[in-house]
C-alpha cells in the first residue's frame, strides 16, 4: 500500500482500491486530496495489472463534500496546475475500467458527484446520503452533470431544492446506488462486484462503458447506424474468437486464468 497525505492507493487482486483517507475531516474533497485522486485514478488506468478500481473512504464517512477552507481546484503549493474536480469526475467517466463505489459511510454534496460517476455502487443501507449545498446558499452546479442523468430531472428538482437527507437503501430507488447491504456485508458485496466484471473480458468491459454512454446520448436511428458496425467489430476481435473458443471447448477464457495465476502468483 502506498500512502499519500490525503489517499491510500492499494492493489488487491486485480482490483485497485482507492481510499479518501482524512477521517478526521470526513474525507472533505480538499485540493490535495482531488490531485491525488486524479492521480490514483491515471495509475490504475494505466496499469495492465488492475480490472476495474474501487473508490472508498477511511472511517465513518465516505466523503462529505468539498473542503471550504481548501477547495478542490485551489492553486498547487508548488505553483503547478491544479485538478479540479470536473477532471477527476471526467476521469471516472472515461475510464476504461469500471469504478466501484464501495460507499463506506455518509456522501453530502459533492460526494454524492463522486458516488454518481461510479459504474457501480455499493452502499450501506442506512448510510446518510443529502445534496446539502441549498443548506450553505450554494447549488450542485459541477456535481449536477452526473447526478441528474441518474436522478432524472423528477427526483433531482426535489433532492436539490431541500437538501433532505436519504438512506442507501433510497439511493437504489432514486437511481444513485445498484445494492444496498448491512454495513457489514460492504466488503463482501464489493468483492462479489469486482468478481463478475473479472468474468468479463477486458476489451469487452471498456467497449460496453463507451457504450452506455454513447447510445444515451444518441436517437433511436443514429444509435441502430453506429451500433450495427461496433458489433461486428467486436464480433471479429481476438477477444470474441478467444471467448468463442472457450464457450466452445468448456473451458475458462485466457482473461479468467490470467487474472486467477495473478492471484495466486503462480
Amino acid at each position: 500500500m502506498t500512502a499519500t497525505t490525503a489517499t491510500l492507493y492499494d492493489l488487491r487482486g486485480g482490483a485497485a482500491w482507492i481510499t479518501l483517507n482524512r477521517p478526521e475531516a470526513r474525507n472533505a474533497l480538499s485540493a490535495p486530496l482531488v490531485n491525488e485522486l486524479f492521480g490514483h485514478l491515471q495509475d490504475a488506468i494505466a496499469d495492465p495489472a488492475v480490472r476495474c478500481i474501487v473508490l472508498t473512504g477511511a472511517g465513518p464517512a465516505f466523503c462529505a463534500g468539498a473542503d471550504l477552507k481548501n477547495p478542490p481546484g485551489a492553486a498547487a503549493p508548488d505553483g503547478g496546475r491544479a485538478v479540479g474536480l470536473p477532471e477527476v469526475l471526467t476521469a471516472m467517466l472515461d475510464s476504461p475500467k469500471p469504478v466501484i463505489g464501495a460507499i463506506n459511510g455518509a456522501a453530502f454534496a459533492g460526494g454524492l458527484g463522486l458516488v454518481a460517476a461510479c459504474d457501480i455502487v455499493v452502499t450501506g443501507e442506512d448510510h446518510p446520503f443529502s445534496f446539502s449545498e441549498v443548506r450553505i446558499g450554494v447549488i450542485p452546479a459541477v456535481i449536477s452533470v452526473v447526478c441528474v442523468p441518474k436522478l432524472g430531472v423528477h427526483n433531482a428538482m426535489k433532492l436539490f431544492l431541500t437538501g433532505e437527507r436519504f438512506t442507501g437503501r433510497q439511493a437504489v430507488a432514486l437511481g444513485l446506488a445498484h445494492r444496498a447491504v448491512p454495513a457489514d456485508q460492504l466488503a463482501a458485496a464489493v468483492r462479489e462486484e469486482i468478481d463478475m466484471i473479472a468474468l468479463g473480458g477486458p476489451e469487452a468491459i471498456a467497449e460496453s462503458k463507451k457504450l452506455v454512454r454513447r447510445v444515451a446520448q444518441i436517437s433511436v436511428e443514429q444509435g441502430f447506424a453506429e451500433t450495427a458496425p461496433w458489433s461486428a467489430r467486436m464480433f471479429r476481435s481476438a477477444e470474441a474468437a478467444e471467448g468463442m473458443a472457450a464457450f466452445r471447448e468448456k473451458r475458462k477464457p485466457a482473461w479468467v486464468e490470467a487474472q486467477a495465476t495473478a492471484e495466486t502468483g503462480s
